[in-house]
């Protein structure tokens, strides 16, 4: 039949539907657009001071190299460390018959839910010269203790709040681990460090790289511990020099070398951890008898103590001391809108970024092809970019092309939301595709063959049974939203104040006693929040 004797009911139809079909892929395009715009900042900045001819006095000049070397060394040890703590409390959590298992490993976990800048802060206040520990070690005749700034304490503390990441990709890795080929290797005669290092330690290796793919982009992206720990690195650098009226070229070329730095760390992460890939969720996947301790079960406990001790009981003694006991106010006392105004904005924004994340994992998850491959990856970058980096490119846009709007401040909260929902995208287009794929595609086909449009297929049949999955990516999002700094800092609509921003005044000003609250309400939200996701995702901790 040709188009002229089709009849128009069907032709329509048929319009519909194509023009349906293309819908992920026009919405797909529209937001990696929407998350690489802010990264045009960079070229317009950079191509200017390339014109002005500063580039070489700038980064030759040896507080720009000392920035750069002390940031590859945070990184470099923060990652290294995180690796070595991470990866044997895995192994012990999962694979031996380690006393207290469950409590282990929901404790080693929570470092997560607290931000490495409230663990700054406590640590500062209590292994400070002159801080708590010294004074309750100053009758006992010691009149000093260890530093905590500088590199020591900056690695110290964002290792206690990073190495959950390398800690949960290895407890997943090994729990899908064919334990056969370890049995095989115990009957051979290996001991169990040469069945881990020639078995086990090959199969998980591309998990604890992807882990500490995550620690790495943090540790170069942190802001606020390297600021409250005195360590010089090109975040704080950038930002004092924003700050700056004659600095913004340095902040514009400094952004431009972090990100050259980051997109580095990506290429050593992808050449690590692609090629060897074992696949481990075959055979008796988790399974087998767990490796016994023998005579060092019971110390075996002690380092999980330690590290637990430190990223949980450290921060949160010291804040209930502060609480307590405050040693200092701020002029604006806080009060329930801090926290109306933190839950607000990242609710906000993670429901906005489940929403504008859905074509994206749709696509991905649904064709293999390379544009929706690219599109995926492109949903990506915000997150490897730092948050300071989002913060001024979405400052430097909104006051060159905002004009009235952005001078009145009623373009501050979208940009706030647009920089979360370009810094934490990929966490709900992770989860949704993750679910999408969960979805059989007969499913909504046979919606189809009863009529249904794709559209309105997806909508009965395929978006109630990601639901979950959504939810968890938009916990995630809150999650993160709630804990993130800079980018409040530099995007917030002027007196408006959140929990992290409170406590960053407060530390500023040195009000302890100011910031104790705020700081718990932030963790028990975010633990709140985590719960969510350990819920939607059933994660177990046998």
């Amino acid at each position: 039949m040709s188009d002229a004797e089709t009849p128009p009911a069907s032709r329509l139809r048929a319009a519909r539907e194509a023009v349906t079909s293309r819908g992920p892929v026009v919405l797909a395009a529209a937001v990696s657009v929407l998350v690489l715009l802010p990264l045009s900042w960079m070229v317009i900045a950079g191509g200017r001071v390339l014109r002005t001819g500063g580039v070489a006095a700038i980064l030759l000049r040896s507080r720009t190299l000392g920035i750069a070397l002390n940031s590859l060394l945070l990184t470099t040890v923060v990652t290294g460390a995180s690796i070595l703590v991470g990866v044997p409390l895995a192994y012990l959590t999962t694979r031996t018959d380690l006393p207290f298992l469950r409590f282990f490993t929901v404790a080693l976990a929570m470092p997560l839910v607290i931000p490495s800048y409230i663990g700054a802060f406590a640590f500062a206040s209590a292994f400070a010269p002159r801080g708590e520990v010294q004074s309750l070690l100053e009758p006992f005749g010691v009149e000093s203790i260890p530093g905590i700034y500088g590199l020591p304490g900056a690695a110290l503390v964002i290792t206690l709040y990073t190495y959950p990441y390398v800690f949960i990709t290895t407890r997943a890795a090994l729990k899908s681990l064919d334990t056969r080929l370890v049995d095989a290797a115990r009957t051979l005669r290996h001991t169990p460090w040469q069945a881990f290092r020639r078995v086990t330690l090959p199969q998980v290796r591309p998990a604890v790289t992807a882990g500490a793919l995550l620690v790495a982009l943090y540790a170069i992206s942190d802001f606020g511990t390297p600021a409250i720990l005195r360590y010089d690195v090109f975040t704080r650098a950038i930002y004092v020099e924003f700050n700056n009226a004659f600095g913004r070229d340095t902040a514009a070329l400094l952004s431009v070398v972090l990100v050259l730095v980051t997109v580095a760390i990506l290429a050593v992460e992808r050449r690590y951890s692609g090629g060897d890939h074992v696949d481990t969720t075959r055979g008796h996947a988790g399974g087998g008898s767990r490796v016994s301790l023998g005579a060092w079960r019971w110390p075996a406990v002690l380092p999980c103590l330690l590290v637990a001790g430190l990223a949980l009981v450290v921060p949160l003694a010291i804040l209930g001391l502060w609480l307590v006991r405050p040693s200092g106010g701020m002029a604006v006392a806080f009060g329930l809108e801090h926290v109306v105004n933190s839950v607000s904005v990242a609710a906000g924004a993670a429901v906005l970024a489940a929403l504008v994340g859905l074509p994206v994992a749709h696509l991905s998850a649904r064709e293999g092809s390379r544009l929706a491959t690219l599109f995926e990856r492109a949903s990506y970058v915000g997150y490897a970019v730092p948050g300071i980096i989002v913060g001024i490119a979405l400052v430097f846009l909104g006051a060159r092309f905002g004009g009235d709007l952005y001078r009145s401040g009623l373009l501050a909260f979208p940009l706030l939301l647009y920089a979360y929902v370009v810094r934490f995208l990929p966490q709900a287009v992770g989860s949704t595709r993750a679910s999408i794929l969960r979805v059989s595609p007969a499913l909504p086909e046979a919606a189809r063959s009863l009529g249904r449009s794709p559209f309105g297929a997806f909508r009965s049949v395929t978006l109630p049974l990601i639901a979950p999955g959504q939810i968890g990516g938009a916990a995630l999002v809150f999650l993160t939203v709630m804990k993130e700094l800079p980018a409040t800092l530099m995007l917030r609509p002027a007196g408006f104040e959140t929990l992290v921003t409170f406590v960053w005044r407060a530390e500023r000003s040195a009000a302890y006693g100011s910031a104790a609250l705020p700081a718990l309400v932030l963790v028990v939200v975010s633990a709140c929040s985590m719960l969510v996701i350990l819920g939607m995702e059933g994660y177990s901790v046998e």
